[in-house]
């Protein structure tokens, strides 16, 4: 299924594309898409079977704002130099383990909405991710269990990141990865079941309708599974938690000088295979 929620921000409400492309209300049978509904196998249940009798009514979809298609989301785990390709173009040795930071929740926005550029930047960044949002309590998962039994599902994520506050300001990395609107996530939460394998989707990213990131999942140093796994040893993952899993080549710091990072009136545009499109305009905070 692929699942989202649409209207004002703040006031989205609950729908489903489906197979046809209409988009199909789901107000009268859920009340958010959030980690509630993700962890409830019962009400997935009916959403499914509704959709497939036909029974939800279809919603106007014209002129009607995309929001992230997940609510309430507890937290936001990301892991950096996680693309073989990556790692090559900024210098980087590939990890020994993954690298995990972390976004603020708050930083999550629609898929097409405004991006901000801070006040006082001068290298914002583009980053399209793969985002793998959790749909079951993961403690300490085991080697002989299998990690992907604990995704509900998957989206697109741009990953924006200011590289001077990331690296030039001291500190942890946080200070470039937690500016408000830093986190488009969207259009859609196509639910696992859609994906027949997480390490075989392209990704792909244009600036000002210039493509700039052309890669695949299978870069992945840590692929999604072992991800998934490995910050379990650290963390409890709750029903609606994301993970941003990094990025391939392409970004703006991997280019040579002078680099291209981003400016008010840029427009990035990103979509992974199957799980749908974003559009944004970059404006000044």
């Amino acid at each position: 299924m692929k699942l989202l929620r649409v209207g004002t921000a703040g006031a989205e409400r609950p729908a489903l594309l489906d197979a046809e492309g209409v988009l199909r209300d789901l107000t009268g049978i859920v009340d958010d898409i959030d980690g509630a509904l993700l962890a409830d196998a019962a009400a997935l249940g009916r959403v499914r079977a509704a959709a497939e009798a036909g029974e939800l009514p279809a919603l106007d979809a014209a002129g009607l704002r995309i929001g992230p298609p997940l609510g309430r989301i507890g937290k936001v785990v990301c892991i950096g130099l996680n693309y073989h390709d990556h790692a090559r173009e900024t210098g980087a040795q590939p990890p020994a383990e993954p690298v995990v930071f972390f976004k603020a929740a708050d930083t999550v926005v629609g898929p097409n909405d405004t991006v901000l550029v801070p006040r006082g930047s001068v290298k914002t960044d583009w980053e399209v991710e793969l985002a793998v949002v959790i749909g079951r309590t993961a403690r300490y998962v085991a080697d002989d269990e299998d990690p992907l039994a604990y995704v509900a599902g998957y989206a697109v994520a741009h990953d924006v990141s200011e590289r001077e506050f990331q690296i030039e300001r001291g500190g942890t990395w946080d200070k470039g990865k937690n500016c408000e609107t830093f986190n488009p996530l969207g259009p859609w939460l196509v639910t696992a079941d859609e994906v027949a394998d997480p390490q075989d989707l392209s990704l792909k990213l244009w600036v000002n309708g210039e493509l700039k990131q052309d890669g695949t999942t299978a870069e992945q140093i840590f692929p999604v599974a072992e991800v998934v796994r490995y910050v379990s040893q650290f963390m409890v993952l709750y029903p609606g938690d994301v993970i941003n899993t990094g990025t391939p080549a392409g970004v703006a710091l991997g280019a040579p000088e002078p680099k291209p990072f981003l400016r008010a009136g840029d427009v990035v545009e990103l979509e992974i295979a199957g799980l749908g499109r974003q559009r944004q305009e970059f404006k000044d905070a």
